[in-house]
């Protein structure tokens, strides 16, 4: 049952920098909650922890891009090692300066500083160089890869209010920092399976030119519109129910559902275009989460949170899949690290549209917007699967595009029209 992933980690080194970049991805799912809880703590206002979190989440999305650019072009050796150590400087001057009373605009200069490499995005393009032309070992490694990033978001918050509650307000942020710093150097260390540095043609432009690549990002900005808008709603409705305690439960078990369709997704052989597979997986996500709107007290808010996670790996899967597949690899790090802001992005939309339909109108109403997201996206691939193309390459030129079925496996090689903007 289980072979896809016994052979999945068959080549030597997979199973090293696997763990090792579990342990930088972990501390991105530190990041959030131990910046709020640090400055709650330490300066007595929510409203400024969130503020701080919120220009720290601007800072990822804007340079984390920048920073796979470079990985690019450079290698993940010359470029990770150097912005992990620049990040755990700032989570360190970050806690200096909120314990010591330092001046307000010094939380947000820290905190911009702190933005880390995309851990995962690192492993997931080792992954990419060691099976690129394996696309079914490619599908179990993303599955996994997915299943990972699930699990991180669920002990990463638990972990962290657990340091900054029983150990003192400064700890979640300094493991994080460590994390960052450590599990990086981890990563580049396993110097065998670095995938090399790809020479870009000059007449390859740059991703965000690639018009299905755009397709694609919108599709993700969208997908995490649905994350952070039932990260808010749940929130507000358990707390509805006279549970708020529990809310953290509650979607955690959003991630534990998520996880074990994962795991099962991987052992399926992907069929059919990949276009197709993304319209099922959304339109598969939206439908599961339409009866939460019916989830009258907390078992069954319980039962149908578990149930609505599962579109969610597949889903991701599916989209991180076509992202490797639209860009040569010299723009792998790049193009994950776009992918991880959209979705990011997204994220924080939700929240902030899903708060004001909460405080305005009615909890149980907020739970419309993941399916209603869910629809827009399915729209946007449907009118825009047409212009969604994947990329193949040939060893003796390694960044020409091609465009090729997307049936999952590589079919008959044409030249790629230009893509314009």
């Amino acid at each position: 049952m289980f072979a896809p992933y016994r052979r999945l980690f068959a080549p030597p080194g997979t199973i090293a920098f696997t763990l090792a970049g579990f342990f930088g991805r972990l501390a991105l799912a530190m990041y959030g909650v131990s910046t709020v809880m640090l400055v709650a703590a330490q300066r007595d206002s929510y409203s400024l922890a969130g503020a701080v979190a919120g220009v720290s989440l601007a800072a990822t999305l804007i340079t984390v891009p920048r920073i796979s650019r470079l990985i690019d072009r450079y290698g993940q050796r010359k470029v990770a090692v150097p912005a992990a150590a620049v990040s755990a400087l700032g989570s360190l001057a970050l806690v200096l300066c909120a314990h010591n009373d330092a001046p307000v605009w010094t939380l947000f200069v820290t905190a911009s500083l702190s933005t880390a490499p995309n851990a995962g995005g690192l492993v997931r393009a080792r992954w990419a160089e060691i099976y690129h032309d394996d696309p079914k070992s490619l599908h179990v490694a993303n599955s996994f890869e997915q299943v990972l990033d699930e699990i991180c978001f669920i002990i990463g918050p638990i972990v962290t209010v657990a340091l900054c509650t029983s150990v003192f307000p400064e700890a979640g942020r300094l493991v994080a920092g460590a994390l960052t710093l450590g599990g990086t150097l981890l990563l580049v260390a396993q110097r065998s399976s670095e995938p090399p540095v790809q020479e870009p043609e000059p007449t390859v432009a740059s991703p965000l030119r690639n018009r299905g690549l755009r397709i694609v990002l919108l599709t993700l900005l969208l997908t995490g519109t649905i994350f952070g808008s039932l990260e808010i709603v749940t929130l507000a409705y358990t707390e509805h129910l006279g549970h708020a305690s529990t809310a953290g439960v509650v979607i955690g078990l959003q991630a534990v559902g998520s996880a074990i369709a994962g795991v099962l997704f991987g052992m399926v052989t992907p069929r059919g275009r990949m276009t197709t597979r993304l319209l099922v997986c959304l339109f598969g996500m939206g439908v599961l989460m339409l009866p939460l709107q019916l989830a009258g007290n907390l078992p069954a808010l319980c039962l149908l949170m578990f149930v609505a996670g599962m579109a969610n790996t597949p889903t991701m899967v599916t989209s991180m899949t076509m992202v490797q597949e639209l860009v040569p690899r010299s723009q792998i790090n790049e193009a994950m690290a776009l992918a991880v802001t959209s979705i990011l992005g997204g994220t924080s939309l939700g929240s902030a549209i899903a708060g004001q339909v909460v405080d305005r109108v009615d909890p149980v109403l907020g739970y419309w917007m993941a399916p209603g997201a869910a629809a827009l996206a399915l729209l946007v691939v449907g009118i825009g699967s047409r212009r969604i193309v994947t990329t193949a390459v040939t060893p003796s030129t390694p960044d020409v595009p091609k465009v090729v079925s997307t049936t999952g496996a590589r079919g008959a090689v044409r030249p790629a029209l230009p893509s314009g903007p």
